[in-house]
């Protein structure tokens, strides 16, 4: 086990870059990596390909290209649902990767929080958009994944130098989190009753 990451300190760390993932996968990756390679940080053994040179250019294109793609109305619902695909995955690999040096159960436990954590800072965000999204201007899009993107970069900070700190920030965005999953699923099932009630023939429609 690397000198300065503990057992308890790993499973800190994942818990942060888990959650940081979630909201923002591209951000997390690039800048674990870029700390490592500028040797600000020195990441857990098995997360060491974050910050190959390889990498770093593939993971700051893509956070370069999900700055824009993420403040389109619209088109930012698209880009998250797609990237339920890709944040959950990565986030429970990178847990995985961070906790190789763990006692098998500790390793199991990591790679499985990785993932949870991931989709609770994914759902959180995915319902923000749903509620931001009808509003006319694109000025709520634009300052909400601007705020995405700086937790994600800042969870990944925390996370290496304040493990700690990291573990109690995520608990108290995860119970945001949950709570606003909740309010956005009530938002969206309310929209469906309004439409079914406005046109009886769609829930014909929904049964062919």
């Amino acid at each position: 086990m690397m000198p300065g990451f503990s057992q308890p300190n790993i499973l800190a760390f994942v818990v942060a870059i888990s959650f940081a993932a979630g909201l923002n996968v591209y951000a997390t990756a690039f800048s674990l990596g870029l700390m490592a390679r500028l040797h600000w940080v020195e990441l857990p053994v098995g997360l060491d390909l974050l910050a190959h040179s390889g990498m770093l250019g593939v993971s700051g294109c893509l956070f370069v290209i999900e700055v824009f793609a993420d403040k389109v109305p619209g088109f930012d619902l698209i880009w998250n649902a797609l990237h339920t695909f890709v944040r959950i995955p990565v986030a429970a690999l990178m847990a995985y990767a961070a906790g190789s040096q763990l006692p098998p159960g500790a390793h199991v436990l990591a790679t499985c929080l990785g993932a949870a954590l991931a989709a609770v800072a994914h759902g959180s965000k995915t319902a923000a958009r749903l509620a931001v999204t009808p509003s006319p201007e694109p000025v709520s899009n634009i300052a909400l994944s601007t705020v995405e993107d700086a937790g994600a970069m800042g969870l990944s900070w925390i996370g290496v130098h304040h493990p700690a700190a990291g573990v109690a920030t995520v608990g108290v965005l995860a119970v945001a989190g949950v709570g606003l999953m909740w309010w956005g699923w009530r938002l969206l099932r309310q929209g469906v009753t309004r439409l079914f009630h406005r046109d009886p023939t769609a829930v014909q429609s929904l049964g062919r």
